[in-house]
């Protein structure tokens, strides 16, 4: 059976039980998506961007041809 869920959704539910757990304040949280936002204008972004996608891969089994 394959299920297929939104990386928002996952992501969001992994906030949420950050949040909950390890008793995280919301306003940390916020200041984290913030840091990524402003991170990925940066020129760290498109090691970020490929490091990701590499490690999707990875995950995947699968390769880009290039």
């Amino acid at each position: 059976m394959t299920v297929s869920l939104p990386l928002v959704l996952v992501l969001g539910g992994l906030a949420w039980l950050v949040v909950k757990f390890f008793r995280l304040c919301w306003w940390a949280v916020v200041a984290l998506v913030l840091f990524g936002f402003y991170l990925a204008n940066t020129f760290l972004a498109p090691l970020i961007d490929h490091t990701t996608r590499s490690g999707v891969d990875v995950v995947n089994g699968t390769t880009h041809a290039k």
